[in-house]
């Protein structure tokens, strides 16, 4: 147990944004075609948070030309170039899932920090 312990703190990035379920943020993603790299971005608001430690992830959900689109990245990916923080969310609950009922604007306001 403890070998896999000290190999998962080897994965773990050392500086990690700190957000939170509510927030709107821009996840820099990279994005490997044929031999290139490139950043790829998305924007949206953090509907869930899960796991621990290197198995930490978290769900963003953004609506892209009428239709809701989400993605679930691991925290410590690689992949991850950085995620920038656009604005802070204040909300009651750990989970957002509520938002995927919404439509038009509703489905991507939550109140803001203040």
């Amino acid at each position: 147990m403890d070998i896999i312990s000290k190999i998962e703190k080897e994965q773990m990035k050392s500086e990690v944004t700190d957000f939170k379920v509510g927030d709107t943020i821009k996840v820099h993603n990279r994005v490997v075609e044929g031999g290139k790299e490139r950043i790829q971005m998305f924007q949206g608001i953090v509907l869930a948070m899960g796991g621990t430690g290197v198995n930490k992830a978290f769900t963003v959900r953004k609506i892209s030309y009428g239709v809701g689109v989400e993605r679930v990245y691991p925290l410590h990916s690689p992949r991850i170039a950085k995620v920038e923080i656009i604005s802070r969310g204040k909300v009651r609950r750990a989970k957002l899932h509520y938002l995927r009922d919404r439509v038009g604007k509703r489905a991507i306001q939550v109140k803001t920090a203040e």
